[in-house]
């Protein structure tokens, strides 16, 4: 492998002597001129071909070496990157086999453009970190930052040049399986982590960095039933004010690219939206970067009823303004055409090669092409000890208490005798979801594993409970009810596995599966303290589980060191602070239910059953609201707010108010507090939600520390946009909202005139 590196370190040195010796004769070599300059030249010595060619991302494997058999025909493809007909690769990973495709693109093509090689690094690329709606549960976005910017360093020590990641897609239903990707209900707090994410994937876009792409663009979050692939149906209000906001937080960060989703808004399929690609992207918010289609995004038009062939569907995206073609291969065979028959103009060609073109320059590409191809460098920093510390670090901020009973946790370091139950407590197959890149199972601390080293000096049993299956025997019972009737105290371990977590994996039936339930319930009735641990990709129904359960951690599903981080909290050597960014249904008949909701003509209050509650808005079975609300987590201490109050009780247009109040860590332990702003517009030209989060402030008290908190409201947090993406700022009463999540608040209210 060393002969290998040094290969390719020699290459890149004869690369660098030829392209000096040629830059004046080909001034788009000269790494002195801008690049504004050298694009320009390169354009002008493009073939047609090989400018749509710029357009074309392709699918593969292995193209050299051994294992090249894995690729999708290495020999044609290769010859197509010979011919300058491939722009970007995906899934093609490791310095060596990367770098060496790149010799060829450099090398044996007529123009030596370089290649753009992809993957979806999601959370993590060998060392894998809490999946994101998790990790955005720490209200930490410092954190997300770290861990977006620690995935890209190892990813572009492989080769990578760009991911897929961050996807901003709010969402209210958790049978969606993508709901693990994105950030929660809330769009304030989406956008904050969508810049965080950018900023950390990006970087400087050095060689440690990567290409961030905001997707899914737009509203692929709503789909219909939950159901992957499905339809959204959205107005352009709720599109503007709930689902655009994350997008373009990201995008005002800087993000590089876009990607189109898969479904359709306002009856358009978003590869051919015409109004989200040009008028909202480009117009509006002045994206600068490329758009590259989802998965064949662009030949499902066709199945969708809006192309009638895949010519018609290649100039339907191209007019819109998308641009790269992921894997439906519509522009490489139809574009050409469509340009020679005038139907789509040369200039929207040249235009999308040279948004394309200025990330390959901006990256460094043309001038050292085999920067990412370091084998040693790969080697170095990949799971190293820090990479280890931060994923654990993350999953501790990213574990949300729900429920603790009578102090239950934290558990005595010096308990004699624990009973871990539950195949997902050691099922390592079942520990990593779909999207965690090369992340390696066997690189996962298990629950039972990281109990096991934190009480080192108790006496730890084992008993699977319910089956991979979820399957709950008679066998399995009795083995568990032996080992419980000597457990000072029972950890359950439940939830879904982490292969139903991710694209095309959603779920109808959200609720811990029958067996699992037989053996809480067992468990129960043995009159031991359970502590449940939910080991889940998304929120789940948790009802029934909250009688049989002392105490209720959501795991989620935390990464390469969950075990680690789970003993921590049990420990108490961390004190958890992570509140929910999802609200928890409870039934999935209740779905979707979120706190930021309209209200309605006929409200009805929670807990009101009086003659005059009959005839509002309410279920007969249920509550309303949802069993945890969005904001939610407890800690290991507690916390008192008290003393709202407003430096004024109106606020002109050009002006601001303060809001204080304090908290005070009433406990005996240190520990972090999420304090939350919300804020209600009472009467607009608009219907409001009846509350939004406009601020959030984690602070860390010491054990009976009283803090003042101060938050400032300005204009901007009170505005909101009409159907068409205008901004409106307008006269009239709000109401403030802060404290420990969306339900639990104090009030006050003020006056913009």
């Amino acid at each position: 492998m060393r002969g290998k590196y040094l290969l390719l370190s020699a290459i890149a040195f004869v690369s660098g002597l030829r392209f000096s010796s040629a830059q004046i004769k080909y001034p788009y070599r000269n790494a002195n001129l801008s690049i504004e300059k050298r694009i320009t030249d390169l354009l002008s010595r493009m073939t047609l071909d090989e400018k749509v060619g710029q357009l074309n991302q392709l699918n593969s494997g292995p193209l050299t070496g051994p294992e090249a058999g894995n690729g999708k025909g290495p020999k044609e493809m290769l010859q197509q990157i010979r011919d300058g007909k491939v722009g970007s690769l995906l899934n093609v990973v490791g310095a060596v086999e990367t770098g060496n495709i790149q010799k060829i693109a450099v090398t044996e093509s007529r123009l030596g453009i370089p290649l753009l090689f992809a993957l979806d690094v999601i959370h993590g690329y060998k060392t894998i970190f809490p999946i994101p709606i998790a990790e955005s549960c720490s209200w930490d976005p410092d954190l997300a930052e770290k861990c977006a910017s620690a995935a890209a360093k190892e990813a572009s020590a492989s080769g990578l040049h760009w991911t897929f990641a961050p996807m901003m897609d709010l969402t209210r239903d958790p049978r969606w399986g993508r709901v693990m990707e994105g950030a929660g209900e809330d769009p304030y707090l989406g956008g904050v982590f969508a810049a965080a994410r950018v900023r950390g994937f990006q970087g400087n876009l050095d060689n440690n960095h990567l290409l961030a792409c905001v997707k899914h663009f737009a509203g692929y979050g709503a789909a219909e039933s939950g159901r992957e692939y499905n339809t959204v149906d959205i107005s352009r209000y709720n599109l503007w004010n709930m689902y655009l906001p994350p997008y373009k937080a990201a995008v005002d960060a800087g993000a590089a690219t876009v990607m189109n989703s898969f479904n359709i808004v306002d009856g358009i399929p978003a590869s051919a939206n015409k109004y989200l690609n040009t008028e909202v992207l480009r117009k509006k918010w002045k994206f600068r970067g490329f758009m590259v289609s989802d998965w064949s995004s662009f030949s499902e038009m066709i199945n969708h009823g809006f192309a009638e062939n895949k010519i018609d569907a290649a100039e339907k995206a191209i007019l819109s303004g998308s641009q790269m073609d992921m894997e439906s291969g519509v522009f490489i065979q139809h574009l050409k055409t469509l340009i020679s028959s005038k139907k789509v103009p040369q200039k929207l060609l040249d235009n999308a090669v040279r948004d394309i073109l200025y990330y390959k320059f901006k990256l460094g590409l043309f001038d050292n092409p085999y920067k990412y191809h370091n084998e040693n460098h790969e080697k170095s920093v990949q799971l190293s000890s820090e990479m280890h510390e931060l994923s654990k670090q993350a999953s501790c901020k990213s574990m949300v208490l729900l429920k603790n009973e009578n102090g239950t946790l934290p558990l005595d370091k010096n308990i004699k005798n624990i009973l871990v139950v539950g195949n997902l407590a050691t099922n390592r197959s079942a520990s990593l979801d779909f999207w965690s890149a090369k992340g390696d199972t066997n690189q996962v601390t298990t629950y039972l594993a990281g109990i096991k080293s934190k009480f080192a000096k108790s006496e730890i049993s084992f008993s699977e409970g319910y089956n991979e299956k979820n399957r709950f025997s008679t066998e399995t019972e009795n083995d568990m009810l032996t080992k419980a009737q000597k457990a000072d105290v029972v950890i359950a371990v439940i939830g879904i596995s982490g292969k139903l977590a991710g694209e095309a994996r959603s779920l109808a039936d959200i609720a811990p599966a029958s067996g699992q339930m037989e053996m809480l319930r067992k468990l129960h009735s043995s009159g031991k303290k359970v502590i449940v641990l939910v080991h889940a990709a998304r929120p789940m129904i948790l009802t029934d589980v909250l009688p049989m359960s002392s105490s209720i951690l959501y795991c989620w599903i935390g990464g390469t060191e969950m075990g680690a981080a789970l003993a921590e909290i049990l420990a108490g050597d961390y004190n958890p602070s992570a509140k929910l960014t999802m609200s928890f249904p409870h039934a999935v008949g209740q779905i979707p239910v979120y706190y930021n909701s309209f209200n309605t003509g006929r409200p009805h209050v929670d807990g009101r059953d009086g003659p005059d509650d009959f005839w509002v808005s309410r279920y007969r079975d249920i509550p309303n609201a949802a069993l945890f609300p969005f904001g939610f987590g407890l800690s290991y201490t507690s916390w008192e707010y008290s003393n709202l109050e407003l430096s004024s009780h109106n606020m002109d247009k050009n002006g601001s108010i303060t809001c204080t109040l304090y908290v005070k860590n009433k406990g005996p332990l240190d520990g972090e507090e999420i304090v939350q702003l919300y804020i209600r517009d009472v009467s607009a030209s608009y219907v409001r939600p009846i509350k939004e989060l406009k601020s959030f402030k984690k602070l860390y008290f010491k054990a009976g520390e009283s803090k003042k908190v101060e938050f400032t409201i300005t204009p901007s947090m009170l505005s909101f946009y009409d159907p068409e993406g205008n901004t409106l700022l307008e006269s009239g009463s709000f109401t403030v909202f802060v404290g420990k999540n969306s339900k639990e608040v104090q009030e006050a209210s003020f006056v913009l005139k």
